[in-house]
């Protein structure tokens, strides 16, 4: 017990350690404070990084750097439309931000992926802003801020992004490879998992947040005719069981017309069926890591499916299955580290072809089945919400021998995750921020409420 008290202790003054100031407010947790490497842009605060932070904030009664977080990046929010290509669009969120010193003033220089690795613009920045801005109002009750002008017009702009011009006839949302948290080549442009389940838990919080007046009128009418849409085709279309292995292995080809089983002409040769039926357990099940035409990614990805758990994009008799498979596959998907990003990895040929030979991505490593103690939170998250507690304890457990010692590595490699990443920072904020988080979710339940949604009425 007190070396538990200790580790929470050390963690907390970790992240302390790691809050930027602007002007002389906090406004977010830098990636990464490793002194033995360049700090590269790890001395950002990335959006999708600083969401466990802020909710361990929220938690702690520090909503304060949550709002200014909040308003600094609406700020960065591009609001008119320029014909340069190389700027960023309107209502994109960017990807990170610093704050620097110029002519003797500080200012915050936003990133939206100009500066990234492969030149990646981040689509879930925008999802992850929506689902913390209602996390925030959820903890404050303070309404005002989310119904502010600005706030409102921030909210409008990242829907039409979403939602009114697509070239597209899915529910889905179409993004190109790298747009998330695996934000270098790994094949998952598309309709990738991970990005549908923030894009649901977005148009949800979203529902709650636009003020029902006339200029918001149309997009609350779009965002509620997506919504079953989308949870129809997620739960139909990408749910993965061995009853849904057999309808898939005997599917038809080449079929024409609105009324067809095999709406995506999926070819039955392109599915592992004989390793995917030996790993899947009885009472197991996940949603495909992606689907297109002709294409079933089968991959397992966490955060897609943990976040479909907590938003309630998957069903409760999904969510189980999928916490079946997990604690039935356990020593595969979270091993000696929780969790694995992906599994399985992509080898050989495979990962030359779709990764372009990304070294950093190497089987069992960084994006490719790496092991990333942030996911604790999600996962704990996702089993407090189906009454699982038992697992995440036993996580929390396992995560607690290593983070420390490790000084809190950015993740792990290796098909356990027993190897401390071949590159990976230490002293990375979000795996201080998601073990203290995952404590926090373990210890009150009613911490949930923070992201969690109830099933789509």
């Amino acid at each position: 017990m007190i070396a538990e008290q200790s580790l929470v202790e050390e963690a907390f003054q970790a992240l302390e350690d790691s809050i930027i100031y602007y002007n002389g407010r906090p406004v977010g947790t830098i990636a990464a404070r490793d002194p033995e490497v360049d700090a590269l842009n790890y001395d950002q605060c990335f959006i999708r990084d600083f969401v466990s932070s802020a909710l361990v904030f929220l938690i702690k009664d520090r909503a304060e750097i949550v709002r200014n977080f909040l308003e600094v990046t609406l700020k960065l929010q591009p609001k008119e439309r320029q014909l340069d290509s190389s700027k960023p669009g309107v209502g994109l969120i960017p990807a990170s931000f610093k704050v620097e010193i110029s002519n003797g003033k500080e200012q915050v220089k936003a990133d939206f992926g100009e500066h990234a690795i492969a030149r990646v613009s981040p689509v879930d920045s925008c999802l992850w802003w929506i689902i913390l801005l209602r996390a925030y109002v959820n903890s404050t009750k303070d309404t005002a801020l989310a119904y502010r002008a600005d706030f409102q017009q921030g909210i409008r702009l990242i829907l039409e992004l979403c939602l009114v011009s697509r070239f597209d006839m899915e529910p889905t949302l179409l993004v190109t490879d790298g747009a998330s948290m695996i934000d270098r080549r790994m094949g998952l442009y598309g309709h990738p998992i991970d990005i549908q389940s923030l894009f649901y838990a977005a148009l949800r919080g979203a529902s709650e947040l636009l003020f029902p007046n006339k200029d918001n009128q149309y997009l609350i009418k779009a965002l509620h005719s997506r919504l079953n849409p989308l949870i129809k085709h997620i739960q139909e279309n990408y749910w993965l069981n061995t009853e849904r292995l057999n309808v898939i292995y005997r599917y038809k080809v080449e079929e024409y017309g609105e009324n067809v089983l095999n709406r995506f002409n999926i070819y039955s040769d392109s599915i592992p069926f004989h390793t995917l039926t030996e790993w899947l357990p009885e009472t197991g099940g996940y949603l495909a890591g992606n689907l297109g035409p002709s294409h079933i990614d089968c991959r397992f990805f966490a955060v897609g499916n943990l976040m479909a758990i907590v938003s309630s994009l998957a069903s409760k008799q999904q969510s189980q299955a999928i916490l079946n498979l997990i604690e039935e596959r356990w020593s595969d998907l979270l091993g000696d580290m929780p969790m694995k990003i992906c599994f399985p990895a992509l080898e050989d040929i495979e990962w030359k072809i779709i990764t372009g030979c990304d070294p950093k991505n190497r089987a069992w490593s960084y994006h490719n089945g790496g092991n990333w103690p942030v996911l604790i939170w999600m996962f704990v998250a996702a089993v407090q919400k189906m009454g699982r507690t038992e697992l995440g304890h036993e996580a929390i457990k396992i995560a607690e021998k290593r983070l420390s010692k490790d000084e809190w590595a950015e993740y792990y490699d290796g098909k356990k995750g027993t190897l401390v990443g071949k590159e990976a920072r230490k002293y990375q904020t979000w795996s201080i921020a998601g073990y203290l988080l995952a404590k926090e979710l373990m210890a009150n339940p009613r911490h949930l409420k923070l992201v969690s949604f109830d099933e789509y009425p």
